[in-house]
């Protein structure tokens, strides 16, 4: 086993002779929080498939946890925690039901589990809707008990799919609070969103004190690679945009002072910003797509 929480050595996944992941080596380290971007069929679902176990790769080799994904597949679940994009707890049953069975599934004896279910539930805010049926929580109250639930077995990476979709900018700040704790407790977070500024506020403030690193892929290809201060050093602090037409243009610079400079010297200034660059102008730039 090595240190690392996930290693992909050349992985490839072709699905009907399409190759949709493209020979990715790729490493996060332990305790790391690391955002995963892509526009839509950029490969990064199948990655994260693959990294969770859903789908196997056609050629490479993928480690979560220090165990080989083909070979100890149950070792890897055991190491895991998974919130998906969809609503995926039991509406019918309670919220103590769901865990219970969760925990149960995870062969947690009592009184074991008993003490995680009231642990999980006491940090996502829920104690007080335990004997609630799941079809009568919130869409927040839902997405925090799939967190408890991913939490139940004390995994040591938390894989989060769009994590806040569809939620109030209120429960999107309390799940960021929540995953920045589990982070600073040293838990490895890799989170993919289409929300550019969830990635961008997540990674430049981890739980751990080091600026989460972030991965951008397109074409099956990891095209990009770094903390958000890195790619604004090597693509530009500062951005000037101008409209035309139907078309936004965008210029990079190193610094404001430098992006002013050039705004002076247009004889017409008129429809030009300047600003702070930030993670989706590097997006734009890398992958030629909005992310959306």
């Amino acid at each position: 086993m090595n240190n690392a929480a996930v290693t992909l050595s050349n992985v490839g996944k072709t699905y009907n002779k399409n190759l949709v992941v493209d020979n990715l080596s790729l490493t996060i380290e332990q305790g790391e929080i690391f955002g995963l971007l892509g526009p839509n069929g950029a490969g990064k679902s199948t990655t994260i498939r693959m990294l969770i176990t859903l789908s196997e790769p056609n050629k490479g080799k993928i480690e979560v946890a220090g165990y080989d994904v083909s070979r100890h597949r149950n070792l890897v679940k055991r190491s895991i925690g998974v919130v998906l994009q969809q609503i995926s707890v039991d509406g019918e049953l309670s919220v103590w039901e769901n865990l219970e069975f969760h925990g149960r599934m995870h062969h947690i004896a009592n009184p074991e589990r008993q003490k995680r279910i009231n642990l999980w539930l006491e940090y996502v805010g829920l104690s007080d809707r335990r004997n609630s049926l799941v079809k009568t929580l919130s869409g927040g109250m839902k997405r925090r008990l799939q967190i408890a639930r991913a939490l139940l077995h004390e995994p040591n990476i938390l894989f989060l799919d769009e994590p806040t979709v569809g939620l109030d900018p209120q429960t999107r700040r309390r799940l960021w609070s929540i995953i920045q704790d589990l982070n600073r407790k040293g838990m490895t977070i890799i989170i993919t969103s289409h929300y550019m500024d969830e990635v961008e506020f997540l990674c430049e403030r981890s739980g751990n004190g080091k600026p989460g690193r972030i991965g951008i892929m397109d074409t099956g290809k990891l095209i990009g690679l770094g903390t958000l201060e890195q790619f604004r050093t090597q693509y530009g602090k500062a951005i000037a945009l101008q409209q035309t037409g139907d078309q936004l243009e965008s210029q990079f610079f190193p610094d404001t002072k430098a992006a002013n400079t050039y705004l002076e010297s247009l004889n017409d200034k008129s429809g030009v910003m300047i600003r702070d660059s930030n993670l989706e102008d590097i997006f734009v730039e890398l992958t030629g797509h909005q992310l959306n």
